[in-house]
């Protein structure tokens, strides 16, 4: 049965992972980039000031609603626990592993226009979100495809097919990248280093994710906004002195990262120039794998937010991708290319350190114990079980969503159940499959969404430039905030009175 399963998926994944699908992901990000007027640079001040910045200054950022709506900051902290997870450790390690060095390179420069795909999906995200019948904002991709993509002349149909696929992958997709892949990390690495039995992992973490999942989002948002903050920043630590330490390896690393980019060398005697194929074939799935830019996912908790500008919710799209691929997983890649552990022109690890064979699963964990003693091993496997759980109640979030457009607010009930009871598959299932089957899910996923955000670009371009011109030039201009005129008139009324 596994056999068959590995097969039928390898295809997939050939199809949806091929190159026209990279192309389609590269030229979203650069078309977003374009009619945003390069936002992500031009307005770089403006977007961090907004963001992590209004942290420390704005107490509505952070502060806690009696509705069903979470703040900025847990929806943040939310789309973060989904997207800073074991990509950002294993992911980049394994990017490195098989796309040698250059991956590295490849990933920031999908993430550097993922960035404007993550502000556009969360802009598009925001206009065209609407309540349930409990009073939950629903929003994501299969709300603008259905009533942006499908409000165009001729569209309507597509429209509805789209938003129903995008649905139906998403659903799959949380038993993928945000379960199996997450837990497996987690068992697999509680027994290399404690020895513990998948099995026993599977039972604990069935536990612990559902006494959570299970409170739905506002218990889910209240304690990613505990555990993010934390995972990231200790994480953020111990790579950052092991970079201290290896200091001198940086102009090196950096060379080998440029150099490895635009390698046309032949790769493990093939072909000459499959070396620069892997470099971003790796770069660009582990960067998406990583940040989600692209994916359509995180736009499902930015919808929850109480923001009512789409523009300053988009902002925190922005900040996501600079922090999970440019921050996080770059400290990652400096770790394991510092460490004399991978070779820096073909990226491939020496066959062994201290008798223990390097995958990309142990890589990084070897890294810690090299430089920290035992106690590194126990640090890394600490934090990718902080970061592999904090993504498994993210991706829950994201699933419920996608049940819900599909079968009803009663649904999720039903979802969360089954969704906590199949972590204890992940924590058994085979490395790669797991691995394999959430980059299928993820491609999948991927397309009906790029598709609805190039088709509704021009609506990105006018609501950012309305945006630009009210709040950066001063213009006295009708806001732009809601598809809906009743969600507009409440929205710009609460605006007017210096919401935002």
């Amino acid at each position: 049965m596994l056999d068959m399963i590995t097969q039928v998926n390898g295809t997939l994944n050939g199809i949806v992972w091929g190159w026209p699908a990279l192309i389609l992901l590269a030229f979203v990000g650069v078309l977003t980039t374009c009619i945003t007027k390069c936002f992500q640079v031009s307005h770089f001040g403006h977007w961090i000031k907004n963001t992590i910045g209004a942290i420390f200054r704005d107490s509505e950022v952070t502060s806690h609603t009696e509705d069903r709506s979470i703040s900025q900051f847990q929806s943040l902290c939310t789309a973060l626990a989904a997207t800073v997870g074991t990509g950002n450790i294993v992911g980049v390690a394994g990017a490195i592993l098989v796309g040698g060095p250059g991956a590295v390179f490849w990933m920031w420069l999908i993430a550097f226009f993922g960035m404007m795909t993550n502000y556009s999906e969360n802009v598009l995200g925001i206009f065209y979100r609407r309540k349930n019948e409990q009073g939950e904002w629903c929003g994501g991709a299969m709300y603008y495809l259905r009533d942006g993509l499908g409000a165009k002349k001729g569209c309507k149909q597509i429209g509805t097919i789209l938003a129903v696929a995008f649905s139906v992958f998403c659903l799959l997709a949380s038993f993928g990248i945000g379960n199996m892949t997450q837990v497996n990390s987690i068992s697999g690495n509680l027994e290399t280093v404690f020895g513990l039995p998948t099995w026993v992992s599977g039972v604990m973490l069935l536990i612990l994710v559902g006494m959570v999942v299970v409170g739905g989002l506002k218990r889910i948002a209240s304690v990613t906004e505990k555990i993010v903050p934390f995972m990231v920043i200790i994480y953020m630590i111990g790579t950052i002195v092991i970079l201290i330490m290896n200091i001198r390896m940086v102009p090196v690393v950096f060379a080998s990262i440029f150099k490895g980019a635009f390698a046309f060398r032949a790769a493990g005697g093939g072909i000459v120039g499959y070396g620069m194929k892997l470099a971003i074939e790796q770069g660009m799935k582990r960067g998406v794998f990583s940040n989600e830019a692209g994916l359509g996912s995180s736009v499902m908790v930015h919808s929850n937010s109480n923001v009512r500008e789409p523009v300053r919710q988009g902002m925190w799209g922005i900040f996501e991708v600079f922090a999970d691929t440019m921050i996080v997983c770059t400290l990652t890649a400096f770790t394991v290319l510092s460490s004399g552990l991978v070779d820096l022109e073909t990226g491939v690890a020496v066959a062994e350190c201290g008798g223990v064979a390097l995958t990309k699963a142990n890589v990084v964990s070897t890294v810690f114990t090299m430089y920290f003693g035992r106690l590194g091993g126990v640090f890394v496997a600490i934090a990718i079980m902080l970061f592999a759980y904090s993504t498994v109640l993210g991706w829950s979030h994201y699933g419920s969503k996608a049940c819900e457009y599909l079968f009803g607010t009663r649904s999720t009930i039903v979802y969360r159940v089954i969704f906590v009871i199949a972590t204890f598959g992940g924590a058994v299932m085979g490395e790669n499959l797991a691995w394999d089957i959430a980059d299928t899910l993820n491609g999948m996923m991927m397309i009906p969404n790029l598709i609805g955000v190039i088709v509704l670009s021009p609506i990105v371009y006018r609501i950012t430039k309305n945006y630009v011109n009210r709040k950066i030039k001063n213009e006295n201009v009708e806001p732009m905030l809601s598809n809906f005129a009743d969600i507009q008139a409440e929205a710009a009324e609460a605006v007017a009175n210096g919401a935002e």
